[in-house]
């Protein structure tokens, strides 16, 4: 199988899997590994790396840098900042080799933003439309549209759809949407 046509791959970059969906971008240094499934839309800027067992959903945007290793899994709609880096492994040894069913899963949900140099330590998963501020180091969930920042990142508080931190009331001042908490548990539902 092929990448569909439209799928652009600049002529520095390498893109060695073919399951790239329409109207994908690969810019220039970038590294697609093969066994990366990439969704429709996305945008795999510079000096990007998606390795083998990467799951990318559509429009997906992956910054400058960005280092995305096996087991890593960002749904639909997700942005990872510049030089966002995801690990998968607690105890890495150079000389023992582990297969890639033995690397701790990560999941980004639908959404989901995360600033420019944050670590994601394997093992976590990031609720939908929750945003994860520039630089933190994030070492347990995220609770969906929770707000965390810091090192080990905490939630300071709650954003809207839109990215907008939410009020005390849990109301979007930017696009006057509300919320309220999650009958099940953690985050944030529409009212």
């Amino acid at each position: 199988m092929s990448p569909d046509p439209s799928v652009f791959v600049h002529p520095q970059g390498l893109c060695e899997s073919d399951e790239v969906g329409a109207r994908t971008r690969v810019w220039a240094w970038a590294h697609v590994l093969p066994g990366a499934v990439v969704g429709e839309d996305c945008n795999i800027c510079d000096h990007a790396f998606v390795e083998g067992g990467v799951r990318l959903g559509d429009r997906v945007t992956v910054k400058n840098g960005v280092l995305l290793f096996d087991g890593v899994t960002a749904e639909d709609d997700v942005f990872l900042g510049p030089a966002v880096v995801f690990t998968n492994d607690f105890t890495p040894r150079a000389h023992i080799r582990k297969a890639r069913d033995e690397f701790l899963p990560t999941r980004v949900e639908r959404g989901a933003s995360i600033g420019a140099n944050a670590t994601i330590v394997c093992g976590t998963t990031i609720g939908a439309n929750a945003l994860v501020a520039a630089g933190s180091v994030v070492t347990r969930d995220v609770a969906p549209h929770g707000l965390v920042m810091g090192n080990p990142a905490r939630r300071v508080g709650w954003v809207c759809v839109c990215g907008t931190p939410l009020d005390p009331g849990l109301a979007c001042k930017s696009c006057h949407r509300t919320y309220v908490p999650a009958p099940e548990g953690e985050g944030l539902v529409p009212a």
